[in-house]
């Protein structure tokens, strides 16, 4: 089967919210952010309450359980025996630093599909703020939305509580391969290879890719309308031969509380630097350029697996 570049369309948002003077929120505020745009979301779209999502005749019609349950539908060939697929967007906490210290700000990526559902996302992580964030409850009022398109340059699209039309990005040019890249591990990246968590030592290309390629050929498949048709096997056989050139990462542990299991859940992951020599690997850079916007490993949808490339010939 001949390789085929992935096209899934992006669109990527940055929140604007009213910093107060101290800020109290916790050290890695992704899983925080989360669980309030949830409960937030659900609180605001769920008409049958006290319903479980898989049991609700409106589980396949609803907007939260499409965002945050995302069951695979009846008829899918993937993941059928999995209660949900990857979820149709990701929250960016670690790139989205405010110019102006009086503001924070966030990251939302929707894929595909995942854009029909904006408006209520917006409602929510607005609601979400004004209830309070983390622990403390520490209360940010939303300010504005900027849309930012693949070339990073912004258009405000939401200002005292209007929503003006947005432009739909295409899917993401990929740029021509450079000879060499770095890629830098902005949050955990957590990826279990034989059942193990892989360590700063343990990291490897191999499951890197692999677990990149799969995120992506998920998300294309149950969020677009262009499953990824690729040689999977091959790519997948190749990258176990590539190494990178270097490596300078550390472990970052820390533990969040799972509302839903009541018990504290270590998500610790890797973060650093990796060098990669780009010969001979036109096949993988697609991927590998797209993952900075889809993320990849445990916890994506709370900005774990946020990375970046850097063309560094």
């Amino acid at each position: 089967m001949p390789h085929s570049t992935p096209v899934i369309s992006i669109n990527s948002y940055r929140f604007y919210f009213d910093k107060p003077q101290t800020l109290r929120l916790p050290e890695y505020a992704g899983s925080a952010w989360r669980g309030a745009l949830g409960h937030a979301l659900k609180r605001t779209v769920c008409v049958v309450r006290n319903t479980p999502c898989n049991q609700c005749l409106l589980q396949n019609a609803c907007a939260y359980s499409y965002i945050f349950e995302t069951p695979p539908p009846a008829n899918s060939e993937k993941m059928r025996k999995y209660t949900a697929a990857p979820h149709p967007f990701v929250l960016q906490l670690d790139q989205a630093i405010a110019e102006n210290p009086e503001q924070y700000s966030l990251n939302l990526i929707l894929f595909g599909h995942g854009q029909r559902y904006l408006p209520y996302l917006i409602q929510a992580l607005k609601t979400a703020g004004e209830d309070g964030i983390g622990a403390s409850r520490q209360a940010l009022q939303l300010i504005k939305i900027d849309q930012i398109n693949p070339s990073q340059n912004a258009t405000t699209i939401y200002q005292n509580g209007s929503l003006a039309p947005q432009a739909n990005n295409a899917a993401i040019d990929i740029p021509p391969m450079p000879n060499s890249i770095e890629i830098t591990l902005h949050t955990p990246v957590r990826i279990k290879q034989d059942g193990k968590n892989l360590t700063a030592a343990s990291f490897n290309f191999g499951a890197f890719f692999n677990t990149l390629l799969r995120r992506i050929s998920l998300i294309s498949y149950f969020h677009t309308d262009t499953p990824l048709e690729t040689d999977f096997a091959g790519l997948s056989q190749q990258a176990r031969t590539i190494q990178f050139n270097s490596q300078q990462l550390k472990w970052y542990d820390w533990t969040r509380f799972s509302s839903r299991q009541k018990t504290e859940m270590n998500m610790g992951g890797v973060v650093g630097t990796l060098q990669l020599n780009m010969a001979g690997l036109e096949n993988f850079w697609p991927y590998l350029w797209l993952g900075q916007w889809t993320h990849l490993g445990k916890g994506t949808s709370m900005g774990m697996g946020a990375y970046s490339i850097k063309i560094s010939d």
